[in-house]
């Protein structure tokens, strides 16, 4: 299963982590979409390391970062810095989204 996680708050970090980690334990491959408040989760290591994990792919929206003031300088280069293109992506090759 292709399993989509939009991003647009910054309030569930041990969701967005516990979620990922436990579907890729299931082998589930995960598309991660931040924007909004979402975007101020890249100080978090815990988000963005899980960049690093297998069939994991994040990206952003460059325009919320820029409203947000995220800071995404240094971010790991298997981070996508996009548009809302890559949200309509992942919503449409996913087979379920959860947004937190």
């Amino acid at each position: 299963m292709k399993l989509g996680i939009f991003v647009n708050t910054g309030r569930h970090i041990d969701a967005v982590t516990g979620i990922t980690q436990a579907a890729v334990k299931k082998g589930h491959s995960i598309t991660i979409f931040a924007m909004d408040a979402g975007t101020r989760l890249f100080v978090n290591p815990a988000f963005t390391e899980l960049c690093r994990l297998d069939g994991i792919s994040i990206s952003f929206c460059d325009h919320s970062a820029k409203e947000e003031g995220a800071v995404t300088q240094g971010l790991p280069a298997e981070i996508v810095c996009g548009s809302q293109y890559n949200n309509a992506l992942m919503v449409h090759e996913s087979d379920k989204v959860i947004v937190l």
